[in-house]
């Protein structure tokens, strides 16, 4: 396990970035960042890296479940890998003892609805695992086609949550909790104003981008003032 922090591993292996001119998100966002988990999940050493910080995430929160479960297909990889760590790290590893679940993109038109939409159906306590989290839209989705089929879902982690607010004007977070209800746990592992001040900081954008990144994620003026160029 490298020593390296998760937000150091982000930045170091160009996971987020920055745009001159802002382009428009899959949420219909326009933004001059971008968070793509691409190229540490399609890289099987860096893919090993994540899913060790995910774990040693899981262990140091204390979070407690039967199955981790990927939004299809974004974390889906990410879900698998560390799933089958947790599993291995468990005393009580035997057949039949953990579930490894994926879920369907697209649901089977027909057959028993456990594989019509998944590849080993979610067991238990389970937590869903998605990469970046905008609004929200895709998770909740996930979650809901997640309850529909009977799943005990208590929670969600986030590899990065972009921290910005939905157009009811609730964060993603607090949305989940006003939807599903109070003990509906989030957790992040990454931040996006976190991590922004150390690519600003690294990179040294022009003050035209820095000045716009803090007016996207609604910061004071001046915060990123020392990444100016």
């Amino acid at each position: 396990m490298t020593t390296k922090s998760i937000s150091q591993f982000i930045v170091d292996e160009g996971i987020i970035g920055f745009f001159e001119k802002p382009l428009v998100l899959k949420s219909g966002r326009h933004s001059h960042f971008y968070v793509n988990w691409r190229r540490a999940t399609n890289d099987a050493y860096l893919l090993d890296q994540l899913s060790d910080y995910l774990l040693s995430f899981i262990e140091s929160s204390g979070l407690t479940f039967d199955t981790l479960y990927g939004v299809p297909e974004g974390a889906s990889k990410t879900a698998l890998i560390t799933a089958f760590k947790l599993a291995k790290l468990d005393p009580k590893f035997s057949p039949g003892s953990h579930t490894i679940s994926m879920g369907r993109a697209k649901p089977k038109p027909h057959g028993d609805p456990a594989d019509r939409f998944f590849i080993g159906q979610p067991q238990g306590a389970t937590y869903v695992l998605e990469d970046t989290i905008t609004t929200g839209l895709s998770l909740i989705q996930c979650l809901d086609q997640l309850r529909e089929a009977g799943i005990d879902v208590r929670g969600v982690i986030c590899l990065t949550d972009r921290c910005e607010l939905r157009d009811d004007g609730l964060s993603v977070a607090d949305y989940l909790k006003q939807r599903y209800g109070r003990d509906f746990a989030f957790h992040a592992l990454s931040r996006a104003p976190d991590l922004l001040r150390l690519v600003v900081a690294q990179q040294k954008p022009p003050a035209t981008v820095v000045k716009a990144l803090e007016n996207e994620l609604g910061l004071k003026a001046g915060e990123f003032a020392h990444g100016l160029s």
